[in-house]
């Protein structure tokens, strides 16, 4: 048999021991009682909290919704979760969420609120760094296509001048090799500026078109791109691809990631030492990871630390140095769900570690 014993609780102090902001109002838009947490958090007296309306402490900005919800639950409809700003004797804003009930027998509003000044804060700041991005994404985009557009007429213009060059009357053997290299690049350049011209025309949302792209094929096209600084340079490039041959993603970005990889490592080559570049598929689980390596500069993590993927950053004195090859490598993963890491120390090369979305 259970026993049931009467005790008579002080709700008094529950009400003073809140840190919740606790108070009755009445339906004249005075407050009829307060807990010491409002006191402190609005930073007036007792009595001046008392003496004047409440409207007289909430942010001008927000006195309309505010009165308007204030008449709803006069009305008898309960307020839930509504958030509006006070302002402190100091001059600071305060974010409230409250929660408030009518008794209109006694024409009393029984309400409860919490802080929220921090998570509004956040909210803040989250927003204007999206603002900053999206910002930024449109000022990237503008300038690729006005890059890829300025450089169309020339490429053009190139490509019709080696049509009109006969490699045949080129007696010179290694003179028609080289006309060939170049013609070839050319091509490819034409190929590309097209392809991204195309793409940004159609490109109007985040969302990416994502498909199967073969990392072989991939590869392959980057280094004809690049053949003649592979081949001035002595660079040696070995691909491993048997964990896996393909990966869902977006193939202009895939390749621009294998493109700017590649010539950075050759770019960034130590002084007296060929290039050697490994490309290796694995798999961490179920994420399936590329891992670029080579024997280069390497980096100062501690000095570089989180501004290594950042626009415009540069960490070696180098002429062509313009900040912009890892910056599209860590935007391309990120839009499309990605990750990328480095492991690195200066003169022992540098090991980056692509992540992608499954």
């Amino acid at each position: 048999m259970n026993q049931v014993i009467d005790t008579v609780f002080d709700v008094t102090h529950f009400f003073d021991i809140s840190h919740d902001l606790m108070c009755i109002a009445g339906f004249d838009g005075y407050f009829r009682r307060i807990n010491p947490s409002v006191i402190q958090t609005l930073g007036y007296s007792e009595d001046e909290l008392y003496s004047r309306p409440i409207d007289d402490f909430v942010h001008p900005d927000d006195l309309p919704i505010t009165r308007q919800s204030r008449q709803q639950v006069i009305q008898g409809t309960p307020l839930l979760h509504f958030e509006n700003r006070y302002l402190t004797k100091a001059g600071e804003t305060v974010w409230l969420a409250w929660t408030s009930m009518p008794l209109a027998s006694e024409k009393l509003i029984y309400a409860i609120a919490k802080i929220i000044t921090p998570k509004k804060q956040i909210e803040a700041d989250r927003n204007a760094l999206l603002t900053k991005l999206t910002q930024l994404n449109a000022e990237m985009r503008q300038l690729t296509y006005t890059a890829s557009h300025d450089l169309r007429a020339p490429v053009h213009n190139l490509v019709a001048l080696f049509d009109l060059l006969n490699p045949d009357n080129i007696s010179h053997a290694e003179s028609r090799y080289y006309l060939e290299l170049l013609k070839s690049a050319t091509d490819v350049l034409r190929k590309n500026l097209n392809q991204h011209i195309e793409q940004l025309l159609h490109q109007d949302s985040v969302n990416l078109g994502r498909k199967k792209v073969d990392l072989s094929l991939t590869l392959q096209r980057v280094k004809n791109s690049l053949l003649t600084l592979i081949e001035q340079s002595g660079t040696d490039i070995q691909a491993d691809f048997q964990a896996f041959s393909s990966i869902n993603f977006n193939p202009s970005y895939l390749e621009s990631i294998f493109l700017n990889l590649i010539s950075n490592s050759i770019k960034y080559a130590r002084p007296g030492h060929s290039p050697q570049i490994t490309i290796q598929a694995r798999l961490a689980g179920e994420i399936q990871q590329l891992v670029f390596s080579d024997n280069g500069l390497g980096f100062d993590l501690e000095r570089v630390q989180d501004k290594l993927f950042g626009l415009h950053q540069t960490f070696h004195n180098h002429p062509d140095s313009k900040g912009i090859g890892l910056y599209l490598v860590y935007n391309h993963l990120n839009s499309l769900g990605g990750h990328i890491s480095l492991n690195s120390q200066p003169g022992q090369g540098s090991t980056f570690t692509l992540s992608f979305k499954p």
